[in-house]
Parts: structure tokens; C-alpha cells; sequence
């Protein structure tokens, strides 16, 4: 084989070791996926987004909740029995007010036990994602955020304190009208959480006289929208807080690294899910 021979094979094995790196640790994670539903006897759906900038020409990128996540977890929500519990793993910063209520508004009719399951952080919209779930299962170390409304880099909280601290006819007309979609943005938000709170299906999970000191704590801007609620904070607000995660949702989290190309990041077993036959009960002899 001469010198050129051994080049080329280089260059397509080095071509071609991507491509089986990217599918190996695919079918890694659809199987780790399957262990853990197998274990659960649940749907898992997974939602990660790397804050982390990635660089592409120069352009620092990161992932949020999207119009097109709510689109696949809707679909996966849709393809899950109403008797078979969801788990779904967050890890985001938050994202569009529209997918992330799109998505909160299918996991809080489904009817059985849906539990969210937060390693590191579920900010602002994960927050809200969250709170439609039965059961918040966090690492100990982990976080959720405030979910107060922003108008595009200005917290609502804010806009409306201008007008608290000037007269009427020392702020001009355009700081008016962001107040006035500032005091509607804070109502439809203060409102959305309410319905989460209290959803019963399907059963109560907030006692009713923890949703108003919950909605006044992480919808008025007291904090900032980056403020991060820890485990104990969340547990004292009254949130439905477990402490402590399955190893195995460690293990999923170390296939989702940083990505260096692209990725899905919502990710589940694209398959209707039949009702299994119970198994039949053994009958003991003496």
C-alpha cells in the first residue's frame, strides 16, 4: 500500500468517526432513556438547553425554550397514555412565555402523576414548567427562579415602579405605554401561576394558603429575574419539593455535554405507548 493509499484511508476513517461517535451516543442515551421508563413505567421526556456560548464564526450561541420544543414535547405528551406518569427532565434558563404556557397547559391536564426532575437549574419559564408538575424533584444543589414578566431587557416590576416614584406628568408618553403592557404582562403571569398552583388533577399539591404567598414571591420583581431560589427557599414557599435525584438521571445528563454541532434538545422515544398486560399472579402451594 503506498503513501497515498494510507492517506486517503485517513482521511475518510477520520470523515467517517464523527458520524459513529454522534450515532453511538444516540443510541446510548435512547437506551439510558429506556432504562429509566422501565424503571419508572413512565414517559421521560427530556429538555436541555447549554447556556454556555458555543462559538460559531465568532457568534456566541445558547438554547432557551422554543416555539419548536413546545411543538415535540406536546407531541410526546400526546403520544403518552392518560394513566401512564410523565418525567420530565429539566435543564434551561427559561424561555418564550408561549411555548413554555403551551407546555405547562399539557402536562397539567394530563391526568396521571407528572414529576419534574431538576439537576442544576430550571429558570424563569423551567420555573413555570415546574410548577405544573405534581412532584419538583431537585438535586440538592440545584435552582429554580423568578417567573415575573420582562419586556425585552426591562423587568415589568421596574417599568411600573417609575411610575410610583414621578409625577404623572414628568414621564413621557412611551414610558407610559410599556407601563400600561408592563401592568397587563404582570396580571396575565400572576394569573397563569394561579392556574398551576392550583390544578387538582390528580390531586391538590399546593395547600391554598401557600398560592397567593407563592405567586407574590416570584411574580411581583421583588428580586432580580436571575435570583436563584434554592431547595430550602423552595420548600418553605410551600412548593412541592423533593430532595434528591435517581443516579440514573445523572447518568443521562453526562450524554448531554455541550454539543459541538447541533442536537435536538428535546428528546424522547417517538412511539404510542400501549397499556402492558399485568402479569399473572402465581398461586403458592403448600
Amino acid at each position: 500500500m503506498s503513501f497515498f493509499d494510507i492517506f486517503w484511508v485517513f482521511i475518510i476513517i477520520s470523515s467517517l468517526q464523527p458520524i459513529i461517535q454522534k450515532r453511538v451516543v444516540a443510541s446510548r442515551r435512547l437506551a439510558a432513556i429506556r432504562e429509566l421508563e422501565q424503571k419508572r413505567q413512565s414517559r421521560v421526556i427530556l429538555m436541555i438547553h447549554r447556556q454556555e456560548s458555543i462559538s460559531l464564526f465568532g457568534i456566541p450561541l445558547s438554547r432557551y425554550i422554543s416555539i419548536e420544543d413546545s411543538e415535540q414535547v406536546l407531541r410526546a405528551i400526546r403520544l403518552t397514555p392518560p394513566s401512564t406518569p410523565i418525567d420530565l427532565i429539566l435543564h434551561t434558563p427559561g424561555g418564550l412565555v408561549l411555548a413554555t404556557e403551551q407546555i405547562a397547559h399539557a402536562l397539567i391536564r394530563h391526568q396521571a402523576k407528572v414529576t419534574v426532575f431538576i439537576p442544576h437549574y430550571a429558570m424563569s419559564g423551567g420555573t413555570m414548567l415546574a410548577m405544573a408538575s405534581d412532584e419538583i424533584a431537585m438535586d440538592e444543589n440545584a435552582v429554580l427562579g423568578p417567573v415575573d414578566p420582562q419586556l425585552g431587557n426591562m423587568p415589568a416590576a421596574s417599568v411600573l415602579k417609575v411610575l410610583e416614584d414621578k409625577p404623572i406628568n414628568e414621564i413621557d408618553d412611551q414610558t407610559l405605554i410599556t407601563a400600561d403592557i408592563a401592568r397587563k404582562a404582570m396580571r396575565q403571569v400572576q394569573r397563569f401561576v394561579r392556574t398551576l398552583l392550583e390544578d387538582a388533577i390528580p390531586e391538590q399539591k399546593i395547600s391554598p394558603e401557600n398560592v397567593e404567598r407563592i405567586i407574590e414571591a416570584l411574580t411581583t420583581g421583588k428580586v432580580t429575574h436571575d435570583y436563584p431560589i434554592l431547595v430550602e427557599e423552595a420548600k418553605e414557599l410551600g412548593l412541592p419539593i423533593t430532595v434528591g435525584l435517581p443516579r440514573e438521571i445523572y447518568n443521562l445528563m453526562e450524554l448531554y455535554p455541550q454539543p459541538m454541532t447541533g442536537r435536538p434538545s428535546v428528546q424522547y422515544i417517538p412511539l404510542p405507548y400501549q397499556a402492558r398486560p399485568a402479569l399473572p399472579k402465581t398461586v403458592e402451594t403448600e
